[in-house]
């Protein structure tokens, strides 16, 4: 496949992954706790890491909280639509880039997606410590471990189960496919 075709069709698959960011929420109710605890939109920003590589993923999870949080004012822009989008052009940029250098295994397929996960909720504490140094509030150790992990254990467990059979069927699907 040429470089240009290659380029177009991780552009679609990028946008795609946005489209899917903004649409998935919908399937939580609108109610922000389970929203919350299930990550919707960790999904496409993730899987985007492993389709269209780093950069075009890193983009992916920058713009989607955001364009989300503009059309329907879900995720509330400050702090959280702005910490996520820092969360999840992490979790793209890192899946993608892990994806790339390792070996294709399908046990990677784990390392890059836990390395990115962990890498992005990181960042999102970092953004959210910020943030609120600007702010009358605090954000310390136990908010930081309840909103990354122990609220969201929920999403964690479901997109570890999820998203390595998603990549691993579609890339043997895909290498088949290319073999006709």
């Amino acid at each position: 496949m040429s470089s240009n075709r290659t380029d177009f069709s991780r552009m679609v698959l990028a946008a795609m992954f946005i489209a899917l960011a903004i649409v998935l929420p919908f399937l939580t109710g609108q109610i922000p706790q389970i929203g919350s605890a299930l990550g919707p939109m960790h999904i496409p920003a993730l899987l985007s890491g492993f389709f269209c590589g780093p950069w075009y993923a890193l983009a992916v999870g920058f713009i989607s909280p955001l364009l989300r949080s503009f059309m329907f004012g879900m995720p509330p822009l400050m702090p959280t639509a702005f910490a996520m989008s820092f969360e999840l052009a992490t979790y793209g940029f890192v899946a993608g880039i892990l994806y790339q250098i390792l070996p294709k295994k399908n046990s990677n397929v784990y390392v890059a997606l836990i390395s990115a996960m962990l890498a992005g909720r990181i960042v999102w504490g970092i953004v959210r410590v910020i943030l609120y140094g600007f702010g009358q509030s605090s954000f310390g150790w136990a908010a930081f471990m309840s909103g990354a992990f122990i609220n969201a254990i929920p999403g964690i467990i479901l997109h570890i189960i999820l998203i390595p059979i998603l990549v691993i069927s579609l890339k043997k699907y895909t290498a088949e496919a290319d073999k006709r």
